[in-house]
């Protein structure tokens, strides 16, 4: 694996039936409604087919991190309501398998995610900060389990009264709370790269001066 390519696998296990969590999750028109803090613009480019097929949409996300993201998704399978597959391009390419799995009353949501970064920031910086990128993700994520059951408890509420009682979404984390943060892991990526091009470079000539 290049330093450019990431493979997450996320487990999530919400209340719900897979078809409550297959309509949420595959219609992505909504995600910035219910997953703000992750999806911040949606706009589909071609509709999909009557088997669910072939819906393409260009997307703008982000993490914590004070960055952001454009890219497209297109759904390539669709097993409803037990998941899809998306192929992903533009900032990054890649592919992302969707499970739903009934356990009784419980859902259990995995998602595989395979991509390779295209971004130049990514790209360039990928070597050093990727633990950064990869922090940045699960943190997504973890934004995502939480606001999926806010959604499904908004939809199961018998009333008005009662969905108004149901906190809203995390919403995105902004840049000036991030700038500091970012602006320290680049600092220290950045160090951190010239000390290991330093020690490489004293290796080096250590080695030319024993075979001198």
């Amino acid at each position: 694996m290049s330093s450019n390519d990431y493979h997450f696998i996320t487990r999530w296990r919400v209340t719900a039936t897979c078809g409550e969590v297959a309509d949420i999750i595959g219609d992505a028109g909504r995600l910035p409604l219910w997953w703000p803090s992750v999806y911040l613009a949606v706009r589909e480019i071609a509709p999909p087919d009557a088997n669910g097929l072939g819906r393409r949409v260009r997307l703008r996300t982000k993490g914590w991190l004070p960055y952001t993201l454009q890219w497209e998704s297109v759904v390539t399978a669709s097993n409803y309501p037990h998941g899809f597959t998306l192929a992903a391009s533009g900032d990054f390419n890649g592919t992302g398998v969707w499970t739903f799995t009934q356990d009784g009353p419980m859902v259990n949501v995995v998602y595989d995610w395979r991509i390779s970064a295209e971004k130049p920031l990514l790209t360039l910086l990928g070597p050093v900060l990727r633990p950064a990128f990869e922090a940045n993700h699960r943190w997504a994520m973890r934004q995502g389990e939480e606001s999926l059951r806010l959604e499904l408890l908004r939809r199961r509420a018998v009333n008005a009264k009662a969905r108004e009682a149901v906190p809203p979404p995390p919403g995105p984390v902004t840049y000036a709370a991030v700038t500091l943060v970012g602006g320290a892991a680049v600092i220290g990526g950045t160090l951190a790269y010239l000390m290991i091009r330093a020690r490489r470079r004293s290796k080096a000539r250590a080695s030319r001066r024993r075979r001198a």
